[in-house]
């Protein structure tokens, strides 16, 4: 999503040229979008109101958008790593972390295997294991065929961006791959995870609402308030009349939630 006032760029971490995009000047809060997606579809409704206040640095993850596909696996763990050699890149030593469903796990792991680069965290349709998805779903996406994401708006921005617009369905491969070769993390990882967690669903989301509600008490959070000890440091929002595909057009919430959890003051010793 490119704006005339906005930065734009390569930067060579392990084979990638990876693309970015840094708008506005702040506070680093790095995006990562979903599969088969960019920056544009999913953060284009968002992206200028979180401009607006802080850096935003968008990057478009291997395979996708304008970052061209390299001999290797997808892999969430790779991602990760990925994202942390390029904010190095960048000479950005820790920044908050935007990641929406695929972006969201890239999120996750980056947390969980760099710590040292996250501030806080804003997970938008994340789960850290599979039983977190409505029953029957992965076994429906594993019989997808590319064909059938023709004329969607993720194909017609990877159409229009990215390198090879023939590789679509070599990206569509490797994902499904990647699906298949995701394991489940640990309660205790996640409960080792230091940084603010905001967790995002939509109540019609693909992600059950009880494991997120579980997630969120891993990350501290379902205490009662009131308490001398205070709220905790983690945050939990759905939001209503909301889908997986429509959570990040919800900017009238997402704008309402996310800059307040990431203004306010960081916890002693984090």
């Amino acid at each position: 999503m490119v704006t005339p006032s906005a930065q734009t760029g390569y930067v060579a971490v392990n084979g990638l040229q990876m693309y970015y995009e840094i708008h506005g000047t702040g506070q680093p809060l790095v995006l990562l979008h979903g599969a088969f997606s960019a920056i544009g579809t999913s953060f284009g409704a968002i992206l200028p109101a979180l401009a607006e206040t802080r850096q935003v640095i968008a990057f478009e993850l291997q395979g996708h958008g304008r970052t061209a596909d390299i001999d290797r696996a997808l892999s969430l763990e790779q991602m990760a790593d990925d994202t942390a050699a390029a904010l190095r890149e960048l000479g950005i030593d820790r920044a908050d972390i935007f990641g929406y469903s695929m972006g969201g796990a890239v999120a996750l792991h980056l947390a969980i295997r760099h710590p040292q680069v996250v501030r806080k965290l804003v997970l938008a349709s994340v789960t850290y294991n599979l039983s977190g998805i409505h029953p029957g779903l992965m076994e429906g996406f594993g019989d997808m065929q590319p064909e059938m994401m023709v004329g969607s708006p993720w194909h017609e921005e990877y159409t229009r961006i990215a390198p090879h617009p023939e590789h679509f369905a070599r990206l569509f491969a490797k994902k499904t791959q990647m699906d298949r070769n995701t394991r489940d993390l640990l309660a205790e990882v996640i409960q080792a995870i230091k940084a603010p967690t905001l967790l995002i669903i939509g109540d019609s989301d693909l992600v059950r609402p009880e494991h997120v509600v579980e997630m969120f008490r891993l990350l501290g959070g379902g205490v009662f308030g009131d308490m001398p000890a205070g709220l905790p440091h983690s945050q939990l929002a759905v939001l209503p009349g909301t889908s997986h595909v429509t959570l990040v057009y919800r900017a009238d919430l997402l704008g309402a939630i996310i800059p307040p959890f990431l203004d306010a003051p960081m916890p002693d010793g984090v």
